[in-house]
């Protein structure tokens, strides 16, 4: 099935990852599946307003413009979100499942997850692109979360959306946060897996890494870091040099993340595909062959070019030289490695 799979398209190459309408009819169909009878209008508008929100359409806000993090991103994660959330109703007892309400907040939380990578026409005037918020992006999507779910008459799900939307990213110790319900810990350990398992079973995941992944990466901070004035540290010094760290990552984040902060709750994918798990599989699959490219040496073995999927026309051409010009900066300073791993996400 890989080697026929589109590159815009999910795990099964059934549902077109990069078309909110695809998307928001087979979540329709998992919610409609597992929740039966419950009204979709509150996760319609939350489709229709995503849509808006990242092709520039939502009033005061600019759409996305990064290259890595686009509309294909949050929408695969938000299925693969949708997907798991089924297979944990399907597996746990009448006691244990999250139910409707609580279903519906997590997916709309997934849509929103990454909004704080969208700038705001007042607010963000001082930045050229929504990479600059890397760091930080996460608290900005549960600023996003706390204004927008009052406006779909979800204002009792802020307290709850703001907090899991954490799980999705590093800014906060996971362990310390605090939720009065198991069920809404749960509902971040979902958000948290489908976040990474989506991405990293994308069919072009290793080179959107080494080709948007890294860009990002600079204009973020991330990459090299500003250490004093003068002297930079150097996490990665080009795409490839991310791609070489990933199975580092990928072995670690298997372990911490997925495994122990997480609870291994990607296993609710395998109810619904007859004890397979086609995203873990997909990440094996990517995995194997950048180790083989790595051993190798063989980097031409990378020649997938993926859309973009944006809200910006010029995007893919404005982070391209941001990066040059930041790079161009580090040339002639002193600068030293980095060995701390960043999770490439």
């Amino acid at each position: 099935m890989s080697q026929d799979r589109r590159n815009d398209y999910d795990v099964t190459n059934t549902v077109q990852v990069s078309d909110p309408v695809s998307v928001r009819n087979a979540v329709h169909e998992l919610y409609a599946k597992t929740f039966p009878g419950m009204s979709f209008d509150k996760l319609w508008l939350a489709f229709y307003d995503f849509e808006r929100l990242f092709t520039g359409r939502y009033p005061g806000y600019q759409g996305c413009d990064t290259t890595y993090h686009d509309m294909q991103h949050t929408l695969d994660m938000t299925l693969a979100l949708a997907r798991l959330v089924c297979g944990y109703e399907l597996s746990v007892e009448p006691r244990d499942r999250l139910g409707p309400g609580r279903a519906q907040m997590a997916i709309i939380t997934s849509l929103f997850h990454d909004s704080g990578y969208i700038r705001h026409d007042e607010r963000d005037k001082d930045f050229a692109n929504g990479a600059e918020f890397t760091l930080y992006h996460v608290s900005r999507s549960a600023d996003f979360l706390r204004r927008y779910l009052p406006e779909l008459g979800l204002a009792q799900d802020v307290g709850v959306a703001s907090m899991i939307v954490h799980f999705t990213g590093y800014e906060l110790d996971l362990d310390k946060i605090e939720l009065d319900d198991p069920r809404d810990v749960i509902c971040g350990h979902l958000i948290g897996t489908a976040d990474l398992i989506a991405q990293m079973a994308d069919r072009c995941y290793l080179e959107k890494c080494r080709d948007h992944l890294y860009n990002e990466f600079v204009v973020g901070g991330v990459a090299v870091e500003n250490a004093r004035p003068g002297e930079y540290m150097v996490r990665y010094t080009s795409g490839t040099d991310l791609l070489k760290k990933t199975p580092t990552f990928y072995q670690q984040v298997m372990r911490e993340r997925l495994n122990a902060k997480f609870n291994r709750v990607y296993r609710y994918i395998e109810v619904l595909y007859n004890g397979e798990n086609p995203y873990i599989e997909a990440i094996r699959v990517n995995m194997t062959h950048l180790v083989r490219i790595i051993e190798t040496g063989d980097w031409s073995l990378l020649r997938r070019k993926p859309a973009t999927f944006l809200g910006l026309a010029a995007a893919v051409q404005d982070i391209e030289k941001l990066v040059a010009a930041q790079l161009a900066k580090f040339k002639g300073a002193r600068t030293h490695p980095d060995d701390t791993l960043l999770m490439p996400i």
